[in-house]
């Protein structure tokens, strides 16, 4: 295996686009960089990410199969096809890819293979003579590295100690921008409510609600009488969105509300003048998309790291707020999400000024020049290290 100024590195993420996605943003970092990349991912989501490829050059996908094991609908690929009920039938079905991943690996022989979930990767690389690293995509306070150390030092230290191994930071991995122009559509629509007034509201393509709670987050919208934009997975038990709002919803916020369900340009609308506030379910990439807008940023986390993360968001950077859940069954209800977007929003909030002033700080260090460089070509002789 080549030890040179450049190096081939295999990425293995778990098939979600949660984690897909950050993968796929730091491949085309270090490909930026003349390194090259052969990015395993199951053959017909492919499709959904091949946009987000800057570099087809030098980032090659490997399309996989993924087994049907019996409890997952057939041609089930990503977890935005299942609830989170099914995720373990998912791990199970990646798992079986390891008879087409291990022959692939035999032929590359990489210098790395990044991974998060494939617990079987590191002893496949020590066969090969490569090396595995570990790369999660959520805070280094939910126990991994997507990280760097002016946020969550004291968290890496302590991984360090912890595992008696390297952490290696890849500092913020932030979307590209984007030189697309907003669909007209939703240009003209926010065009017409005044500046840093809207709501908009996103879960990621995993997550899907409850009906219950899916009109218990739009009612709250409603209540807060300011104009908004969500974009939702029908609940489940519902065949479209439409059949799932609350009865004369549609009527009474008709003109300020709208709820969708098809894809739109996230990052173009969190840069729109007219938005002022980011509802989410603190994903790792929209953490990143909110940080690196202007929005006030208000969570509603749903499983696994994102409670972590967003905890650590509102109380220790205090850049955000989370919408409150009730202690006898951990649902959020209509008036806790109407009261954290109200008090982000609401003129004159003691509250809201606090987090506006910290997120702007937050802002603009990430976005600072020079930083996100810094991070990837100190990752990068960190990685050359390992092949001494």
């Amino acid at each position: 295996m080549a030890t040179t100024a450049t190096f081939h590195i295999v990425m293995f993420p778990w098939s979600a686009m949660g984690h897909i996605t950050p993968y796929l943003q730091l491949s085309n970092k270090l490909a930026e960089r003349g390194h090259k990349v052969s990015f395993f991912i199951a053959k017909n989501t492919q499709n959904e990410v091949n946009h987000l490829n800057l570099h087809p050059h030098l980032i090659h996908f490997i399309p996989l199969t993924v087994p049907h094991v019996d409890g997952l609908p057939l041609g089930t690929e990503t977890m935005s096809e299942v609830p989170v009920t099914k995720s373990p039938f998912l791990f199970r079905a990646l798992d079986l890819t390891q008879e087409q991943v291990e022959p692939t690996l035999q032929k590359l022989k990489p210098d790395f293979i990044f991974f998060d979930f494939a617990y079987w990767i590191p002893s496949l690389a020590h066969t090969l003579g490569s090396k595995s690293v570990y790369f999660s995509v959520v805070s280094s306070v939910g126990h991994c590295f997507r990280a760097c150390s002016e946020m969550e030092g004291q968290s890496c230290e302590y991984l360090k100690k912890l595992y008696k191994k390297e952490v290696l930071l890849t500092g913020p991995i932030l979307p590209e921008p984007s030189d697309n122009p907003l669909e007209e559509r939703w240009a003209n629509w926010l065009a017409g409510f005044e500046r840093e007034s809207v709501v908009y509201c996103a879960f990621g393509s995993e997550c899907v609600l409850e009906k219950n709670q899916f009109q218990e987050l739009v009612l709250g919208l409603e209540q807060t009488g300011l104009p908004f934009l969500v974009r939702l997975k029908p609940p489940f038990g519902a065949e479209t969105l439409e059949e799932a709002l609350p009865e004369g919803f549609e009527e009474r916020v008709r003109g300020r509300g709208v709820v969708y369900g098809g894809w739109v340009q996230q990052q173009q609308i969190l840069n729109h003048p007219s938005v002022g506030c980011f509802l989410s379910h603190g994903g790792s990439a929209s953490i990143w998309e909110s940080l690196a807008s202007a929005c006030q940023i208000v969570f509603v986390p749903h499983f696994g790291a994102q409670f972590i993360d967003s905890q650590y968001m509102t109380e220790n950077l205090k850049v955000a707020v989370t919408v409150e859940r009730r202690d006898e069954d951990g649902w959020f209800t209509r008036e806790s999400v109407c009261n954290a977007v109200k008090l982000v929003m609401d003129k004159g909030s003691d509250v809201g000024e606090q987090i506006r002033a910290n997120h702007h700080k937050w802002k603009e260090f990430l976005l600072s020049e020079g930083l996100e460089s810094s991070y990837i070509n100190n990752l990068i002789h960190k990685l050359q290290d390992m092949l001494k």
